[in-house]
């Protein structure tokens, strides 16, 4: 019975976070140790406490002697694991960005720490990591090939806090030069952690790893995982065994003793952002580490995100950049058609490939000197809309404005357009904006494309890559891959598996196609993902000293199709940094988005005690596709809606620290109207 136990002998005291999810009580809360309990009850375990009438877990932060407590303290309930999973630099991290993103601890802690499987805790962890294997001495003289390359890898190894923004050269295996480096700084006795924005860049890393260490020595972190062998792997990082660790989003929070180099890999990517409150980005988790843990840091990619670049022009991390003159060598030969540039007519097969003549040429010199080419488009699927064949304004239907499109059936054959919404046929379509009655696909997809080169190349193996169908990689032999950004298969030579850079193949060329659907995207970020996906793809293809071409079909005017054509991602990325700063959009300022009901707004507004210099916009519509979660009377509270609150550069948790204030009071005001608030969105609206 709790009237007969004895308390510790010493640091009786626990000072706990309950794990609630409630803002009001993100707060430590004291509760009496046991003598019993006294050995297990360290600070970071996780406990078990009883807390307004029912059990719930907690994190035990500290142990005190005594308490400002005014009454009895409750008893611990029980230790429910002595291993500690919230060591100090976890808990430090954790405070830093519940500041910053205006969160509760506890959430934040939900997608730090793997939940508890006893299974896993039975099987006691005996051999270190250079007992699970041998390590090849990495070649690491790729990196030679950037300016300042040498000197960073030096700094790396030396243990110095060196940050890099990476921007990985056309045609380099980005992969193998990671994992050379990261295996280095391992071997030498420190920690290492990648962070990847999909399944299948883990496994690409992976398996360049594996030409450098064995298999047990690497720790790979992914909601693949099941319980037991998340937990398990959680634990070995937690007591050094896993020092080399691999991993999609919420492996930023591994726990890596010693750690030395943190990377992470395409930062513009969506899912790097955790959908779930208080939506962290991975970018900000590793930032913050290597402030917090003075480790180096990567941030690699192909392009640049404004983010990364304002890092770079803030001093805090510097470039990491081919010169010129490598860049020349190693790019593919770039040109841009713009549509009134097609000669269709001059080709029949070219015509019904709807490709300009340029562009169907490329494929044929690719498919002549026996290697695969690559055609990108922005989505999969078959004809999703229409537009102008003359100005490409979208098409409209006369009568509710909704998207026109061809009627669903046998998608061969040509039908009526007919509006998406409202159903009705228009067979005298003219455009609102220059009045022709031309009509064009705007997205054909894959499946569309795929068909109609079928037709062009009857003698040729077409191969499809997209959506919930996903080829990661082709032998090097002639055939026309259409893939949608992020799905374009590798060219490997001679085996389907990787085993180091003699299985690199490339793409004899690359074809960029409906290129405006990508670039006219009505979003902030719209000309950055662009040129990404761009790039990425186009860094696929041999160099232009093997015959290498990459097609766009897009007017050679544009901004973001001249930075490609150049390969000036770094100049893209200042560009568009000032562009954001002309209009105050991130990340020239902290901005965050609060989404709720009109009378829910009104209430945050009248707690939130706002920093100075703060501006408030709106209240507006959300964008498009964006929901608010949870159920309310909109007829009683009013529709949806977004404000958006910004201020200048500055401290970083400032405007998250008073943001989270506000929803404390409302919490403890029993408001239960549903209210998100997210700091930097990646859509704003």
């Amino acid at each position: 019975m709790a009237s007969t136990r004895v308390p510790a002998p010493e640091l009786s005291v626990a000072r706990v976070l309950p794990l609630l999810g409630l803002p009001h009580l993100d707060r430590l809360f004291d509760y009496r140790i046991s003598a019993d309990q006294d050995r297990d009850a360290q600070p970071g375990v996780r406990v078990r406490i009883r807390f307004a009438g029912r059990l719930v877990d907690a994190i035990l932060i500290s142990r005190t002697a005594s308490t400002t407590h005014k009454g009895n303290l409750a008893w611990l309930d029980r230790v429910i694991s002595p291993f500690v999973v919230y060591p100090p630099q976890l808990s430090q991290l954790i405070e830093a960005l519940a500041e910053r993103y205006s969160g509760v601890r506890s959430d934040l802690i939900r997608s730090a720490i793997p939940a508890r499987h006893a299974g896993a805790e039975d099987s006691q962890l005996e051999s270190t990591w250079e007992e699970l294997g041998t390590a090849l001495e990495p070649d690491l003289s790729s990196w030679s090939a950037y300016q300042h390359g040498q000197s960073f890898v030096d700094a790396v190894l030396a243990g110095t806090t060196a940050r890099a923004a990476w921007q990985i050269a056309p045609g380099d295996d980005w992969a193998l030069a990671l994992a050379s480096l990261a295996v280095k700084v391992v071997v030498d006795g420190a920690g290492a952690l990648i962070v990847l924005p999909d399944q299948r860049d883990v496994d690409k890393l992976e398996a360049a790893l594996r030409t450098l260490v064995a298999a047990k020595q690497i720790t790979v972190l992914n909601s693949g995982l099941g319980p037991q062998a998340r937990y398990r792997r959680f634990l070995s990082v937690l007591q050094g065994q896993g020092r080399l660790v691999v991993g999609t989003r919420s492996a930023a929070f591994a726990p890596v003793k010693d750690l030395k180099l943190a990377i992470i890999v395409g930062d513009g990517d969506d899912n790097l952002v955790d959908p779930r409150a208080p939506y962290v980005h991975a970018r900000e988790v590793l930032t913050t580490r290597s402030a917090l843990e003075k480790c180096s840091l990567i941030i690699a990619s192909h392009a640049r995100t404004a983010e990364t670049e304002l890092l770079v022009e803030s001093g805090w991390m510097h470039n990491l950049v081919a010169p010129r003159e490598t860049l020349r060598t190693r790019m593919p030969r770039i040109q841009a058609v713009a549509d009134s540039d097609f000669e269709l007519e001059r080709d029949p097969l070219a015509r019904s490939a709807r490709l300009p003549a340029v562009a169907f040429k490329a494929l044929r010199d690719a498919l002549d000197r026996e290697q695969p080419a690559l055609i990108q488009v922005p989505r999969k699927g078959y004809v999703p809309t229409l537009a102008c064949g003359n100005c490409r304004t979208p098409a409209r239907c006369r009568h509710c404005n909704g998207p026109l499109g061809l009627p669903q059936g046998s998608p061969t054959h040509a039908g009526v357009p007919t509006c998406r919404w409202c159903g009705r046929p228009d067979s005298n379509f003219r455009c609102q904006s220059c009045g022709s009655p031309k009509l064009r696909a705007v997205v054909l997809g894959t499946e569309r494309t795929a068909e109609e080169l079928g037709r062009a190349f009857p003698a040729v193996r077409i191969i499809t890559s997209g959506g919930n169908k996903i080829v990661d990689t082709i032998p090097n032999r002639p055939a026309i891959v259409v893939a949608t950004p992020g799905a374009e298969p590798r060219v490997l030579n001679g085996s389907q598996q990787y085993s180091g850079p003699e299985s690199h193949g490339y793409y004899g060329a690359c074809l960029l196609l409906d290129t405006w659907a990508l670039m006219g995207r009505q979003d902030l970020r719209a000309t950055e993902d662009t040129l990404s996906k761009w790039t990425a793809a186009a860094t696929m293809v041999h160099s232009h000293l093997h015959g290498g071409q990459v097609i766009v079909v897009a007017d050679a005017a544009f901004p973001v199709v001249q930075s490609l054509i150049r390969w000036d991602v770094v100049g893209a990325a200042a560009a568009e940094l000032e562009s954001r700063r002309e209009v105050m959009f991130p990340p020239s300022v902290h901005m965050a988005a609060v989404d709720g009901a009109s009378a829910a707004l009104d209430n945050f507004l009248e707690l939130v005690e706002l920093p100075a210099q703060a501006e408030v916009l709106g209240p507006v519509d959300l964008p498009p596709g964006v929901t608010l979660p949870g159920e309310y009377d909109e007829q009683k509270f009013g529709p949806v809606q977004r404000l958006l609150i910004r201020t200048p550069l500055g401290p970083r948790a400032e405007l998250g620290h008073a943001l989270r204030a506000a929803q404390v009071a409302r919490a403890a005001r029993k408001n239960d109207l549903p209210l998100r608030v997210q700091m930097d969105p990646l859509h704003i609206g």
